[in-house]
């Protein structure tokens, strides 16, 4: 590709991290995130490299048929289930495991025969805890076990975590005590933790966790970093300066003119925007490496370009190299100056992108 973005993918960081939660959480079996194309990574190249995982999670049918598609036998979890019945047959043929999280499903599924036919699948009862999003009442769940009971199916229980990347919030432990009331009669084995349950909350880890942005080497957690936590970033999103412009005092840089240079100095181009996927509201003053040197944004956002101060600099020519987030600059840290969180900055990534692979 001729522009000098790329995303550079750390295969080695993204088996760490994995190693991270088996850490964390020892003994427990690992569905590894890998919906929305594993956060932006590349989903065959995330599954590849976690290939130690227990199983995969995706969030819909055509996501898991990739992986089936592309060769990967491991156990596929539909994180929302089946949107419609007519997913069934090709669930069952390709042997994915279901959340069943409503009646309605639970009457597609008896309707359908679905409970008929040769055990395939692994279904998992998600109850509603607290995030009221997706899942079951207590009324609901009962009902929905009582049929997955008799039918034989193998099943999971489980729930999600919702304020789990508050330490000082109360809601997780009275999720989990819901939980645990409500399901510790029952015989199955059981799921609770997502990443920040995993890092922050070892009284949620049961039988399953559910590691997502963990592995990408973002942190879930509101009050401590990745690197404090021991992971280390996967993706560096980086370009190269195109041009370096030598302004007077009083220029005005951008879109709206909206910062103006209180000096004679040194401001780089650096071929990236927001068509690339940075984020359009990054402010001035959000960092970016150029030659490993920390400089700052200036100005609005482009679609393709954005400016940095280059004082810090001096010695930047045409060519070099600019890192706005992964290696040496944490995307937490940027994603925190635009306003936003890691995961959106990840999954924003754009096609005209070049990915390339590394393991170091």
């Amino acid at each position: 590709m001729s522009r000098a973005t790329r995303a550079g993918i750390n295969l080695s960081a993204l088996q760490h991290n994995l190693e991270c939660a088996r850490q964390y959480a020892p003994g427990r079996r690992i569905v590894a995130i890998i919906k929305a194309n594993a956060y932006g990574h590349g989903v065959l190249r995330v599954a590849n490299a976690l290939h130690t995982a227990d199983a995969y999670g995706v969030a819909s049918l055509d996501e898991a048929l990739l992986l089936r598609l592309s060769g990967i036998t491991s156990p596929i979890l539909l994180l929302e289930g089946f949107f419609h019945t007519s997913e069934l047959a090709e669930i069952d043929h390709n042997k994915l495991d279901m959340v069943i999280h409503s009646l309605e499903q639970i009457r597609g599924l008896q309707q359908n025969g679905f409970f008929e036919r040769p055990q395939q699948s692994t279904l998992w009862l998600k109850l509603d805890s607290g995030m009221h999003r997706l899942g079951f009442s207590v009324e609901e769940f009962h009902q929905a076990l009582t049929v997955v009971q008799q039918s034989g199916f193998k099943f999971v229980l489980m729930s999600h975590l919702a304020c789990a990347d508050d330490t000082d919030n109360s809601t997780t432990e009275k999720q989990i005590r819901f939980f645990d009331d409500h399901t510790h009669e029952v015989n199955a084995p059981r799921s609770l933790a997502n990443s920040a349950g995993i890092l922050a909350w070892p009284q949620s880890h049961r039988d399953w966790v559910r590691p997502g942005i963990m592995l990408y080497g973002g942190s879930p957690l509101l009050d401590q970093s990745a690197q404090a936590l021991g992971l280390r970033p996967v993706m560096t999103l980086s370009t190269e300066l195109i041009a370096i412009k030598q302004l007077k005092k009083g220029d005005a840089i951008g879109y709206g003119g909206t910062w103006v240079c209180p000096e004679q100095m040194s401001v780089g181009v650096a071929a990236i925007g927001y068509g690339d996927g940075y984020p359009r509201h990054a402010p001035t003053g959000t960092p970016v490496l150029v030659n490993g040197v920390r400089c700052q944004l200036l100005g609005r956002v482009s679609m393709d370009m954005i400016t940095v101060d280059l004082r810090a600099c001096p010695q930047a020519r045409v060519g070099d190299n600019v890192t706005l987030w992964g290696d040496g600059l944490p995307a937490d840290e940027i994603a925190l100056q635009a306003g936003t969180i890691s995961y959106e900055l990840f999954c924003g990534i754009t096609g005209r992108v070049e990915f390339t692979e590394t393991e170091v």
